[in-house]
């Protein structure tokens, strides 16, 4: 099985984070997004991945080394792939064209997901779905009484289905893919001035496919700040779960006079000093952190705060934050506000 994952987009929404770093590559409790994505993947289909293909701008050769490791930890080839035009889902995935062969499965970059099923080779293809409460705002499929899918439906104003599509495709014919996505370009059929694999999957499904659905237990936006950062809490809840918390937090930390609530990961180097950790916390490299109280935040490697009570907060690599603690002498009935 071959996967492909396009990620070219540029992650305005995260900025200023992603000026330095891609978005897919961004750690979640102490991994790149896309790690996440890969492993997960690999252990929901069930079968040995022989290629993975990233599609990406021109993110620099230290990213693309990276992502390359990224496949060899999973035993498969690394291939990077480039699309230079924003046209669309359809394009990307035509990007990587040399991998359309065969059990093909196509993943985007800026979700996860928990999921406890394994994935049906058999079938002709599977859209992975995730019941939501405002399907309104996302693009959904409506099933046959059968369970195969009937429609796809963008961002419906009036009510079809509550099943969202959260960006993850099987396909057990790849070439097939590749020829009516190909179509798509030839013919100048776009949606919204891009090509979408949403225009290629209705002309298979006029042609016969069946496509069917796997829904996640859970699905993991990564798309802002916020929802990173919520991301972030729900795998640290997750580690909790499945007993992995104190596995999150190295050894080779330093921890003194540092009260740490889990669940939370504190990588290797980091120094947290007379402060407060936590919950659902994530601390990068060497970061180092004083005479401070974080909760629900992710610091990124390198960086440093100091005097500082944060919340809902991410803090890039190198980052310097510093504040100040107040020494107070209140009355009855006083009312201080900072």
């Amino acid at each position: 099985m071959n996967i492909i994952i396009p990620m070219a987009g540029m992650g305005k929404r995260l900025r200023p984070h992603t000026l330095s770093t891609p978005k897919p590559l961004l750690p979640i409790a102490g991994k790149p997004i896309v790690r996440r994505l890969v492993e997960d993947i690999v252990k929901v289909t069930n079968q040995p991945i022989e290629n993975i293909g990233f599609v990406i701008g021109d993110f620099g050769k230290e990213v693309e080394a990276q992502l390359l490791e990224i496949a060899e930890s999973v035993g498969a080839k690394g291939s990077i792939f480039y699309q230079r035009d924003a046209l669309g889902t359809a394009h990307a995935i035509l990007c990587a064209e040399p991998l359309l062969i065969g059990k093909t499965l196509v993943a985007y970059a800026d979700t996860l997901f928990r999921a406890d099923f394994k994935l049906d080779h058999e079938k002709e293809g599977i859209i992975w779905v995730s019941r939501v409460e405002n399907p309104q705002q996302f693009g959904v499929v409506k099933l046959n009484p059968d369970g195969s899918i009937e429609g796809f439906y963008e961002k419906p104003k009036t009510f079809v289905s509550d099943l969202a599509i959260i960006g993850i495709y099987y396909f057990r014919d790849g070439e097939y893919l590749r020829r009516e996505l190909q179509y798509l370009l030839d013919q100048n059929i776009t949606t919204g001035g891009e090509y979408g694999i949403t225009d290629g999957l209705q002309n298979m499904m006029k042609k016969g496919t069946r496509f069917h659905t796997d829904s996640v237990e859970f699905w993991l936006d990564c798309g802002n700040k916020n929802a990173v950062i919520d991301t972030n809490q729900k795998v640290l809840a997750f580690a909790a779960q499945d007993g992995l918390a104190d596995e999150l937090i190295s050894p080779e930390a330093e921890l003194d006079e540092a009260i740490i609530i889990e669940p939370c990961f504190i990588a290797q180097g980091a120094v947290i000093t007379n402060s407060v950790i936590g919950p659902y916390v994530s601390v990068g490299r060497n970061a180092k952190i004083n005479l401070s109280i974080i909760q629900n935040s992710i610091l990124h490697d390198e960086a440093e705060v100091q005097g500082k009570m944060l919340q809902n907060s991410m803090i890039g690599q190198y980052a310097q934050i510093s504040g100040h603690f107040d020494e107070l002498n209140a009355g009855a009935f006083d009312q201080i506000n900072d």
